[in-house]
C-alpha cells in the first residue's frame, strides 16, 4: 500500500537505509499512524475530484445528444402509412438512430480509455451506473417518448461492454424502461389499476404512471390510454396520498454523489506480483529507497 510505503521515504536520503539498520545516524523513530492517515485522506481527495470529473466530463459530452433524441422529429402512425411521406418517416428514424450511436460511441471511448490507464473495473461500473442513472433521470423527466430505439443501442451497449465493466448500469434504466413499456403496450383500457401498478411499473409511483397515461400519447404505434375508472382511482388515492402528506412529486432526482470508499476500492483490489518489475532508476538511483530494492530482491 502506498500510504504504508510512505513514512519511509521522508526525512534524510539515507532515512530509508538508516530505519532497517536500527535508525543509525541519529535518525529517530515516528509514529507511523498520522503521516499514513493524512496521506490516505489526501489520496482519497485527489481520487474522488478525478472521479467527479470524469463523470461529469462524459454527463456534459451526452447531455447534448439527449437533448436531440427527445427533440428528434416524430411522425404520427397515419402519416406513415401514406407512401408519400415513407421516406421522410424513414430520413427521421435513421436521424434518430445516428444521435443514440454518438451516445454510445462516447461511452465506447470513456471505455477504452479507462481501460488503457487500468482504471479498476469496480470504479469503471460506478462510473456507468451513475451516467446511466443520469441518462434514466434526463430521459425520464423530460416529454420524450420516442426512446425505445435508443433503450435498445443502450442495452446492446451494456451486453458488449460486459457486467465486469458496466455493472448494474443497465438496471438504472429501470423507470424509464417501464415507463417506454408501458407506452407502446397494447389494449392498456384493459389492464386495471393493479396490474399496471404491480406487474407493469412496480419501479414507478403512483404519480409517476399517472402523468405518463395522461400527459403521453403513444403516436408511433398508436395505442390508447388507460381506462377513465383507472385514471379516477388514481386521482382517488393520489388525493388520500395529499392529505396524508405523502410526497406526490413525480420527478427524478439525479444523484452526484461518490459512490464508493477508498476501503470498497481496497477490497475490489487484485493482488499484484512485483517480484519481476523492475524498478525505474529514479527509484533505483535513489538510496532513500533502498527498502523497496531490498524487498524484491
Amino acid at each position: 500500500m502506498l500510504y504504508k510505503l510512505i513514512i519511509y521515504v521522508q526525512g534524510p536520503p539515507n532515512a530509508g537505509r538508516s530505519y532497517l539498520s536500527d535508525h543509525m545516524n541519529g535518525v529517530r523513530q515516528v509514529q507511523a499512524k498520522y503521516p499514513a492517515l493524512l496521506f490516505k485522506q489526501q489520496l482519497t481527495a485527489l481520487l474522488e475530484k478525478i472521479y467527479g470529473m470524469l463523470r461529469d466530463n462524459l454527463k456534459r459530452e451526452i447531455s447534448s445528444l439527449l437533448g436531440l433524441c427527445i427533440q428528434a422529429p416524430r411522425t404520427s402512425h397515419a402519416t406513415l402509412v401514406k407512401g408519400a411521406h415513407f421516406k421522410v418517416a424513414t430520413e427521421a428514424r435513421l436521424i434518430l438512430i445516428a444521435h443514440w450511436h454518438s451516445i454510445v460511441k462516447i461511452l465506447n471511448n470513456y471505455l477504452k480509455i479507462m481501460k488503457a490507464n487500468f482504471v479498476p473495473p469496480y470504479l469503471v461500473c460506478k462510473v456507468f451506473t451513475q451516467i446511466f442513472s443520469f441518462i434514466n433521470v434526463q430521459l425520464f423527466n423530460s416529454n420524450g417518448e420516442y426512446v425505445k430505439s435508443g433503450l435498445s443501442e443502450l442495452e446492446h451497449w451494456c451486453f458488449s461492454a460486459t457486467e465486469n465493466y458496466s455493472g448494474s448500469a443497465w438496471d438504472e434504466l429501470k423507470h424509464i424502461r417501464q415507463a417506454v413499456g408501458f407506452l407502446v403496450m397494447h389494449q392498456k383500457s384493459k389492464k386495471s389499476l393493479k396490474e399496471i401498478s404491480k406487474d407493469l411499473c412496480p419501479g414507478l409511483s403512483l404519480q409517476q404512471i399517472y402523468r405518463i397515461s395522461t400527459m403521453y400519447w403513444d403516436d408511433k404505434y398508436g395505442t390508447h390510454t388507460i381506462s377513465q375508472e383507472v385514471v379516477a382511482g388514481m386521482r382517488a388515492q393520489m388525493t388520500e396520498d395529499t392529505d396524508n402528506a405523502v410526497s406526490i412529486s413525480f420527478l427524478l432526482d439525479d444523484d452526484s454523489s461518490i459512490p464508493f470508499s477508498v476501503d470498497d476500492i481496497s477490497n475490489s483490489m487484485v493482488e499484484i506480483d512485483i517480484s519481476n518489475v523492475d524498478p525505474p532508476p529514479v527509484i533505483r538511483d535513489n538510496s532513500g529507497f533502498f527498502f523497496l530494492l531490498h524487498n524484491l530482491e
